[in-house]
């Protein structure tokens, strides 16, 4: 494989979708030339006008770090380059994100997404779990995020991959929770992950993608 492949992580998603929703819940949005950008802790968002790939997600592809002669796609994840991107410096917000948990891409074939993002962005998968009803998880490492891949019974094995969602790490869920109120986030439960818990952003709010937000890491 060629170098290009050897430290790719994602640097940028493409959301078409408005900014209000975004910035109604303290995210600070900026104009970036043509598009309106904006970073939470290592990730870029980049709000665009085209058409998204899901019905389910406003993303529209990713950019990732690399060679700028890099496919232009990850198994059907529109996908750029860029061959420098320091990790942005996110403005302070009100909701205290300090790292991205997880992106979750769906899929109708596991397998070969996952042979897709091993090969393109040399982040092997690490694990498969089983969560029941037909639905396969995998998980790949890309730089500091984790790439949640799912497969669903109810999407046909020849649909192409799509960014679905994102999980943010907030300092204090409960207090970021009572903020944001019950019309904008569910109440929290335990994760998957032992000892953690999680909440959801209502689709209400209309933020193009489901968001969720999660406790820090054990240590």
């Amino acid at each position: 494989m060629s170098d290009h492949l050897e430290s790719s992580r994602v640097a940028e998603l493409r959301l078409a979708s408005s900014v209000d929703p975004w910035t109604r819940l303290g995210f600070v949005v900026r104009d970036s030339g043509a598009t309106s950008l904006m970073s939470v802790a290592s990730l870029d968002f980049r709000f665009v006008d085209e058409a998204p790939s899901s019905p389910e997600s406003a993303v529209t592809g990713w950019c990732l770090v690399g060679s700028s002669s890099g496919p232009d796609s990850v198994d059907g994840i529109a996908t750029t380059w860029t061959e420098s991107s320091p990790l942005p410096s996110p403005p302070p917000h009100r909701i205290h994100v300090v790292s991205i948990d997880h992106i979750v891409i769906m899929t109708g074939s596991l397998d070969r997404t996952s042979d897709a993002i091993e090969g393109v962005l040399r982040a092997p998968r690490k694990r498969v779990r089983d969560a029941g009803g037909g639905v396969r998880q995998g998980f790949h490492r890309a730089g500091d995020i984790i790439l949640e891949v799912v497969e669903r019974p109810d999407i046909a094995v020849d649909t192409p991959a799509s960014v679905w969602g994102v999980v943010f790490v907030v300092e204090d869920l409960d207090a970021t929770v009572a903020w944001l109120g019950p019309d904008v986030v569910s109440t929290p439960r335990d994760a998957v992950q032992s000892g953690r818990r999680i909440a959801s952003i209502r689709r209400e709010v209309g933020l193009g993608l489901p968001v969720a937000l999660m406790t820090p890491h054990l240590r």
